[in-house]
């Protein structure tokens, strides 16, 4: 008699970038509509920036970002362009 086959597990997040790490749990954007942090070209991310002002892990969000420069979106209170000034400052 063959032995029944279970179906594979669903695919996360997580089996492609690893866990997410711990302080995350506490950021304020939990909970928040995830396209927030993905303006689009020209958007205002004013609003979306005033979320991370109040962050209690916003120090650890941006260092998370910068180690990162593959992440899309804003990270730590900053978008993109502005962790790239960041990241060839620290170069120099």
């Amino acid at each position: 008699m063959p032995s029944a086959t279970r179906p594979a597990p669903p695919v996360t997040l997580e089996d492609f970038v690893g866990p997410r790490p711990a302080w995350q749990a506490s950021a304020a954007c939990r909970g928040q509509p995830t396209r927030l942090f993905f303006p689009g070209t020209g958007e205002v991310q004013g609003p979306v920036k005033a979320v991370c002002e109040s962050c209690p892990v916003l120090a650890e969000c941006l260092a998370y970002a910068l180690e990162r420069p593959e992440l899309r979106g804003v990270w730590g209170g900053t978008g993109e362009r502005e962790r790239a000034r960041m990241r060839r400052g620290r170069r120099h």
